[in-house]
């Protein structure tokens, strides 16, 4: 994806220092204004923000001087230190903005004072924060040799970035702040979803429906829409101390009736979509090294023995094998939804791809039927058959169950193609987030087991290393909405099983089966939530509830160097220049970092992995996202397959959060970056020479 020439910072810089020194001109200067208190938290404001200014110009210079050591390589910018300079710069450009507006409107009469001092404030605790972040990484620059990204031999750095991310204020990320570094047209969306989880997560617990929970939450959200810092408070706190159930709870919200129904009305519609259960049967397929040769292949065991593994075929086109007896007996609806009624509906000959897709969710959440929507368009612009695995998801089943039952299903369709439409001459794995490590370890699993290993990986934004080992991109999780460092750590050790007890699921029952329950229970609470939602404007305590949050905010800028004192020992190993002290939240975060030794297992952090377990992968297609917290899993992984040798790729997409395919048809942006999603997955169909054809050639 083309990039934008890069900002002349020393032009921000200098343009800050004016702007920032015309209001403090224009508030302190013969005429003052009479807002009263109001202008001099401005004029506090402001003048702070030309201190952070100041001292963050050679701070900036000497990231802009080195950070290309760290790309893929020249035609591949992208890493977590350009990242970082990239989302000072929008913070920076936001400030000048909304600083030229004061300077020139403060003598209109319909000019919000208070409004845009709080404005001012937000993004100077921001600001505040970006410099404490840029401080933190240029540690891991000096503690690091050129051109890696992690810290994985100091642990010491790592634990003291844990202990630190623990203590840091991030409310104001979460407020008026809310998205600032992203595309514009993804802002609303981001706010969205912060709104429904502080909803959500006020309301947790107290009723027995999670539909009805959401429904009630969503309708008595009117409070965090009007007040931004209420909103980043409670989004902190929620980020940091609920449990992983609550995660669980709430992004499984995709998987509703009433969600996936819009999503079925926006995206393409085909011809063939139907769940179905797979019995935990041995396979034996050939040898990739001698066809004559076979190996066997046993169903899912860990934790609970021999299990079932579910699935969902997409088909644009209704093909051959699809509707067969064979096939449907094991579809998980009866009767299947199948269009072959229709009149108007031909079969089509069995194609010669097959795209198996691995869906994200942190290992702990969501099915393949919150990813419909891209699956659908990809069948269609692909024309192949899409086949998701709905593996099983932790804590209740930790790894290595998720890995042993897609490995399953990847030999499963081998055997069946032709019951999938398609001959599968040409195979490819695809996934996001959890879903590209699974990609990846499934490849592994095959080279080791001998088998046929897929023609090509399409991994998106994929994790492949689950541990909190710093790296600067990692340093985002500070100011992440979707990827908290809190959260991803909960994922971490749920998938590693740490301190989880597994449980084995009830016959038949699944995510979908529990959701479709609680659906039914959804329409029941619109009425009570709507009513509530109106009574939320009219109850005056409200607004003594506003006034509260509000002058929170504003001790935040006053209190900036006090704040040192506060927090004696969260910062003991990390220095920071003299005189500077990032703000601190008045509760410490419960961050538990990945100490299992299962995390370092090769197949479920394949960065760790050693060369001989790589060595024979297909070719892999990484697409990450510019301004995505694991992005710098994405370019230390395909460094290392670059350096062994091995065909890989990597594309970085700008101004785009982690799981940007959730969002795809909501921006234009995030349309380009599915669309280069897709033109990789292509390259894999269409390639001359699969991995699978040359290893039957040099056995033959």
């Amino acid at each position: 994806m083309r990039e934008a020439p890069e900002m002349d910072y020393e032009v921000v810089f200098a343009t800050l220092e004016k702007v920032c020194q015309d209001n403090i001109s224009v508030f302190c200067g013969p005429s003052r204004l009479p807002h009263g208190t109001a202008v001099e938290r401005l004029v506090t404001c402001v003048k702070q923000i030309q201190e952070h200014g100041r001292a963050l110009e050679p701070v900036v210079t000497s990231f802009t001087a080195v950070y290309h050591h760290y790309d893929f390589d020249a035609q591949t910018p992208g890493n977590g230190y350009r990242t970082l300079v990239k989302v000072l710069e929008a913070c920076l450009l936001h400030i000048i903005h909304k600083a030229r507006y004061i300077a020139s409107s403060y003598s209109n009469p319909f000019f919000r004072v208070d409004h845009n001092t709080s404005e001012m404030e937000a993004y100077c605790s921001a600001l505040c924060q970006l410099r404490a972040l840029l401080h933190l990484a240029q540690q891991l620059i000096n503690d690091n040799d050129c051109g890696q990204l992690y810290s994985l031999q100091d642990k010491d750095l790592s634990r003291s970035f844990v202990q630190e991310y623990s203590s840091m204020h991030k409310a104001c990320f979460y407020g008026r702040c809310l998205g600032f570094q992203y595309s514009p047209s993804i802002r609303p969306f981001l706010q969205t979803v912060v709104i429904s989880m502080v909803s959500y997560g006020e309301t947790y617990g107290k009723q027995q429906s999670g539909l009805g929970t959401a429904a009630l939450s969503l309708l008595t959200s009117g409070k965090y829409v009007i007040d931004p810092e209420l909103r980043g408070a409670e989004f902190e706190r929620i980020t940091q101390n609920l449990d992983m159930q609550f995660w669980k709870s709430f992004w499984n919200l995709t998987e509703s009736g009433l969600l996936t129904g819009f999503n079925r009305i926006a995206s393409k519609q085909v011809q063939v979509n139907f769940t179905m259960t797979v019995p935990p049967v041995t396979l034996r397929l050939p040898l990739a090294s001698d066809p004559r040769l076979s190996v066997t292949v046993s169903p899912p065991i860990a934790h609970w023995g021999p299990g079932p593994v579910h699935m969902r075929l997409i088909s644009y086109e209704l093909r051959e094998g699809q509707d067969s007896e064979e096939l449907l007996v094991l579809s998980r609806a009866k009767p299947p939804p199948i269009s072959t009624h229709l009149p108007w509906v031909q079969k089509q000959p069995r194609s010669p791809w097959l795209l198996i897709h691995f869906h994200g969710g942190g290992f702990v959440a969501q099915t393949s039927k919150s990813h419909e929507n891209y699956l659908r368009s990809w069948s269609k612009e692909l024309n192949v058959p899409v086949l998701s695995v709905d593996y099983s998801l932790s804590p209740e089943a930790p790894f290595p169950r998720a890995l042993e039952e897609c490995f399953y299903a990847y030999c499963w369709a081998l055997n069946n193609c032709h019951l999938l439409g398609s001959t599968a001459e040409r195979v490819c794995l695809a996934g996001d987030s959890a879903g590209g490590n699974l990609c990846i370890t499934v490849s592994m699993k095959a080279i080791s087991t001998g088998i046929r290993i897929p023609d090509g990986i399409m991994a998106a934004y994929p994790a492949t290393l689950l541990t909190t080992d710093a790296s600067p991109s990692r340093l985002l999780t500070l100011i992440d909405p979707l990827l908290p460092l809190g959260v991803l750590t909960k994922c971490i050790n749920a998938y590693a099983g740490i301190d989880y007890q597994t449980v084995q699921p009830a016959m038949g029952s699944s995510t979908l089966s529990t959701l479709s329950r609680d659906t039914a229970m959804l329409l029941s609470d619109l009425t009570q939530g709507a009513s509530n939602w109106i009574q939320s404007f009219l109850d005056p305590r409200r607004t003594s509830g506003r006034s509260l949050s509000r002058s929170s905010s504003q001790r935040q800028t006053e209190t900036h160097m006090s704040n040192q004192a506060s927090v004696p020992n969260s910062g003991a190993q990390l220095c920071y220049p003299q005189g500077f002290e990032p703000l601190r939240s008045e509760s410490l975060a419960m961050v538990n970092p990945t100490s299992c030794p299962v995390i370092k297992n090769p197949f479920v952090s394949p960065l760790l992995a050693p060369n001989s377990m790589l060595k024979g992968l297909p070719p892999v297609h990484i697409v990450a996202s510019a301004l995505d917290a694991l992005l710098d899993d994405s370019v230390m992984f395909a460094k290392k397959l670059r350096d062994m040798g091995q065909p890989v790729s990597l594309t970085v997409a700008k101004d785009l959060p982690h799981g940007f395919l959730s969002l795809y048809q909501l921006s234009k942006e995030t349309d380009v970056a599915a669309e280069v999603c897709v033109a990789r997955i292509r390259e894999v169909f269409e390639q001359e020479n699969p991995p699978h054809d040359l290893s039957a050639n040099l056995s033959g």
